[in-house]
């Protein structure tokens, strides 16, 4: 029998205050996760691989029992003003979680107090350390888009003074148009792509295809660069919850938005397509779901995030090695492909992997759910398993190959028996 809601044999993905935290790590912002003790050990020894090599200030409120009880919220705005104005944050983002959650701590009125007192941008998140990680991806990349991002200058008409016969001067015609398209990379988070040099393969990515990088949201690119995301022509969003920050910029700015993650020759091939084809027609475009093979006899599994897993389905069909997605993770529409599912506990994955003989691909973590006679593949996941593989996680935009030959391996050892 398959229980539901309840988790015995495998681990569990990271909590949304984290996903906030990792998505505003490298951005010189304050987080304040306000809650007893213990969440920011937790993400410091398990989520956060950057914790020892750059700094960051990430701080917890360390609420007692007694102030929560008895609603002493002049304690947490004093100590929050006192840290901000010994560290001068460029923002200040205050987590919720349960204590305050239960205790019906206003958290938007204590970021106003806060903020007035400190002159600081100030923002409450709708956190509560229930929700998963991809739920605080999607809450950080929406405030980005909406309070950090600037307003960009009105680009200036077409007249008969237009020099675009200039074109390192032109801002209309000819000139301008010959420049390359800027892209946004939007979601890139160890959480999901651990700390392999992932975002700088994106980057390289986008220089051989012609386009010019503006912004990696958020790893590898300080504050002033996301800031100035609005003078881009098209977003590359390369997880589920950042889908909502590039809604976001879809209705500020009119910018477009790809959905993938350039995985191996052939996606790294549509996911440029759809890019100029983004830019061009102003249409957002679901590279990993509409690049995807027919897997309605796929005998590949992939366990994981749904961005992620299905661009890694749609790279694996190139090479003949039909795949489908199992996602634990919250459901965004558009995403997956129809024969992937939306998986809603341990339980119904048990259920569904019942009897399976042949390739599941996912976190080591989730071995003790494959059947035995699967083929398990390993692909370590930093928001489900933390730091215990962080050093064999591959960077599969640039080591794909490598990668593509375990698995077709296996697929030719079975077809042979």
């Amino acid at each position: 029998m398959c229980m539901k809601e309840a988790v015995s044999r495998i681990s569990t993905y990271s909590a949304d205050t984290f996903g906030v935290c990792s998505s505003l790590y490298e951005l010189g912002g304050m987080v304040v996760i306000h809650d007893p003790s213990g969440c920011n050990s937790t993400y410091a020894t398990h989520d956060e691989p950057r914790w020892y090599d750059q700094d960051s200030l990430i701080f917890i409120s360390g609420v007692t029992e007694m102030d929560a009880i008895m609603g002493n919220d002049d304690k947490f705005v004093h100590d929050v003003v006192s840290a901000a104005r010994d560290f001068s944050p460029k923002f200040i983002v205050i987590l919720c979680t349960p204590v305050p959650l239960m205790t019906g701590a206003d958290m938007d009125a204590l970021a106003a107090m806060i903020e007035e007192q400190t002159g600081i941008l100030t923002m409450a998140s709708t956190t509560n350390n229930m929700n998963l990680y991809d739920k605080g991806i999607a809450w950080a990349m929406g405030m980005l888009a909406e309070r950090i991002v600037k307003d960009v200058p009105a680009p200036v008409p077409a007249g008969p003074m237009c020099c675009s016969w200039q074109p390192e001067f032109a801002a209309c015609g000819a000139g301008a148009s010959a420049k390359p398209l800027r892209v946004n990379v939007i979601g890139a988070t160890p959480l999901d792509f651990s700390y392999n040099g992932s975002e700088k393969s994106m980057k390289r990515f986008l220089r051989r295809s012609g386009f010019s990088p503006c912004s990696v949201w958020a790893m590898g690119s300080p504050l002033e660069e996301i800031e100035m995301a609005g003078l881009a022509d098209v977003n590359l969003v390369v997880s589920a919850g950042a889908v909502e920050g590039a809604k976001v910029m879809k209705k500020r700015f009119g910018m477009p938005y790809v959905v993938g993650v350039p995985i191996g020759p052939y996606m790294q091939e549509e996911i440029a397509r759809g890019l100029r084809r983004a830019a061009d027609t102003k249409e957002d475009i679901y590279v990993c779901a509409d690049s995807r093979a027919d897997c309605s006899e796929a005998d590949t599994i992939i366990i994981g995030e749904s961005v992620y897993s299905a661009s890694l389905a749609a790279a694996l069909g190139r090479e003949g090695q039909a795949a489908k997605v199992y996602c634990l993770l919250n459901e965004w529409p558009g995403v997956l492909g129809k024969e992937d599912i939306f998986v809603s506990s341990e339980g119904d994955l048990r259920c569904r992997l019942a009897g399976w003989t042949g390739t599941v691909i996912a976190d080591p973590l989730y071995g003790p759910v494959v059947p035995e006679k699967a083929h398990f593949v390993g692909l370590g996941h930093t928001a489900f398993s933390g730091r215990l593989y962080q050093k064999v996680i591959p960077n599969l935009i640039d080591d794909f190959e490598s990668f593509v030959k375990k698995v077709n391996d296996f697929a030719a050892l079975v077809h042979t028996v």
